[in-house]
């Protein structure tokens, strides 16, 4: 029997671990997504600036190693666009659409992980409240009506409260981080969508210059 197996001190420390847990992981995801986006997001300004003299200039190897050398999400979308320097526009749009989704997914893979923190925390405080109160029904029965001790009592209502409430004080912040990654990952997909207009458009009129 579930209640016999999550006794109040063992059950406990498992859900609480659990939830503990749950809450080291959401937030080492959060600080690592959010450093991975701060190295992702260069100066997008100065880039395409060194990538546009480069462009103008005629010289698509100096704008590769520009690429290269800033390193980032962006800058590999652009790399991928200038490898089909010499294609027509279609092909050139294609590549760094398709560079687009990679990158982008690497930088939504973790992200959903938080999400599921964030649903997955207040259930289980949920079943430690449901066993806490299992266990208080079950020292009701075991003791009768008039043996109660008070304190075992309160204690199982005590695990219930407190394991419910740590569900909460995890998927809470878990809520808020996943949607600011989500957020910041929007916003940086608008810049890269500029930014590849904006060498797509270089690359076809550069000759016009």
């Amino acid at each position: 029997m579930i209640a016999s197996i999550f006794q109040y001190n063992s059950s406990w420390n498992i859900i609480l671990l659990i939830i503990m847990g749950c809450s080291i992981l959401g937030f080492t995801i959060f600080i690592e997504r959010l450093l991975l986006l701060r190295k992702s997001e260069r100066d997008t300004n100065a880039f395409i600036i060194s990538v546009r003299k480069a462009i103008k200039e005629g010289n698509i190897v100096d704008a590769i190693y520009v690429c290269e050398t800033t390193g980032g999400t962006i800058a590999n979308i652009v790399k991928s666009g200038l490898a089909k320097h010499n294609r027509p526009k279609e092909q050139i749009e294609s590549a760094m659409e398709i560079s687009g989704l990679v990158e982008i997914a690497h930088l939504e893979k973790n992200a959903k992980i938080l999400s599921i923190i964030a649903n997955i925390a207040p259930l289980i405080g949920l079943l430690g409240t449901v066993l806490g109160f299992i266990q208080a029904f079950t020292e009701m029965r075991l003791s009768g009506l008039v043996d109660i001790s008070a304190t075992r009592i309160g204690e199982a209502m005590e695990y219930a409260l407190v394991t419910t409430a740590a569900g909460l004080v995890v998927a809470i912040p878990a809520i808020i981080a996943y949607n600011y990654i989500v957020s910041r990952i929007e916003g940086f997909v608008l810049e890269i969508q500029t930014a590849s207009a904006e060498i797509i458009d270089l690359l076809l009129h550069r000759d016009e210059d």
